[in-house]
């Protein structure tokens, strides 16, 4: 049910330290719109990046969301008012040449998409382009907050499918905040022989070790040997780079396998090169270095019915549930990246 002031609280974003709540008008959908009520929107790691935003401040960030439909512009087919939803704020056009040839996280259209004006909000307009492609349905199974893990599940299977995630691999994720978690536990679940993960806080080792990891391994070791000393003498056939660091960076490129693969899953802060030996990586060794952004409507999909059916317990990852006023909290919790794994904000308290 939609208020009568025709108004709505968010949580605008100035920086990581300066949250406020506001008010906007709650927005008016067009032909083939819908408006959801957010229950649920998780902090990403991506929205406490301030180089990637400030220069866009203030707004309302938020696109990890579960909701109600509540209202619904003429020409919309397949939902109804009272429908809880999940929905995707990127989507792709799926007749360009990226999307045609399988690349569609590259597609203009993509990056061009998104909520009005962000999950961190009582209600967002969703495009009728997002209605069209990027709208899920969520089971009975599936709650809110468990919805607000569908959109970073799709960009890790994504990067899995793109690193060739074999059964059997030895995987080494450096990172455990919730992208590196949600690596661990989807390697563990599409076969990999053993996994290891590493962080710098102990708080994120315990949880990796909860969450599936074989082994768990902090930062400031030597990486290489203690990686030979857990995997019978080897290197990991797969290291999943879950943080912009630099020095997780060199690490990766140490502890990778001959024959091996390395997935860049996060970004550096612009301007960070890192220089490669063209001979020893690629030339002798056939090292495998690739990159992944974002998911598909079809990732989406596929994250939804893993959740469904329990098999990446995502429940169990969320360590705070703050209200709409409290969100200046949530970005300092999800910035320090200490005693917290997933940050929930509910924006209807």
């Amino acid at each position: 049910m939609i208020n009568n002031r025709n108004r709505m609280r968010v949580a605008m974003w100035y920086n990581n330290r300066d949250v406020r709540i506001e008010e906007m008008p709650i927005p008016q959908i067009g032909f083939g719109e819908l408006l959801v009520r957010v229950e649920a929107c998780g902090i990403c790691g991506s929205d406490v990046m301030e180089w990637y935003r400030l220069d866009r401040a203030p707004l309302v960030l938020g696109h990890e969301i579960g909701g109600q439909i509540v209202a619904m512009g003429e020409g919309v087919e397949h939902y109804h008012e009272g429908d809880r939803v999940s929905a995707a704020h990127h989507v792709p056009c799926n007749t360009c040449h990226y999307c045609l040839n399988g690349h569609h996280t590259v597609c203009e259209t993509l990056r061009q998409t998104n909520f009005d004006p962000g999950g961190f909000a009582e209600y967002i307009r969703l495009p009728a382009i997002n209605v069209d492609r990027g709208v899920f349905l969520l089971p009975d199974e599936v709650s809110y907050e468990e919805a607000t893990f569908i959109e970073p599940l799709a960009c890790v299977l994504r990067g899995q499918r793109l690193a060739h995630m074999r059964p059997g691999s030895s995987v080494l994720v450096i990172g455990s905040g919730i992208a590196g978690l949600l690596h661990v536990q989807l390697a563990r679940t599409l076969g990999a022989g053993r996994v290891i993960a590493t962080d710098i806080t102990p708080y994120r080792l315990e949880a990796a070790e909860r969450f599936g990891a074989d082994a768990i391994i902090h930062v400031e070791e030597d990486l290489p040997t203690r990686l030979r000393q857990i995997n019978q003498g080897r290197l990991a056939d797969l290291v999943i780079v879950s943080t912009g660091a630099t020095s997780a960076i060199i690490q990766a490129l140490e502890s990778v396998e001959r024959g091996g693969t390395v997935l860049f899953f996060a970004p550096t802060n612009p301007g960070i090169t890192i220089p490669v030996s063209i001979d020893k990586l690629f030339w002798r060794n056939d090292i495998t270095l690739t990159t992944s952004y974002a998911g598909s409507p079809a990732d989406y999909q596929t994250a939804l019915e893993l959740i469904r059916a329990g098999t990446i317990p995502v429940r169990q990852m969320i360590t705070h549930r703050l209200g709409l006023a409290e969100t200046g909290l949530g970005f300092q919790l999800a910035a320090q990246a200490q005693n917290s794994i997933k940050v929930i904000i509910q924006p209807q308290r």
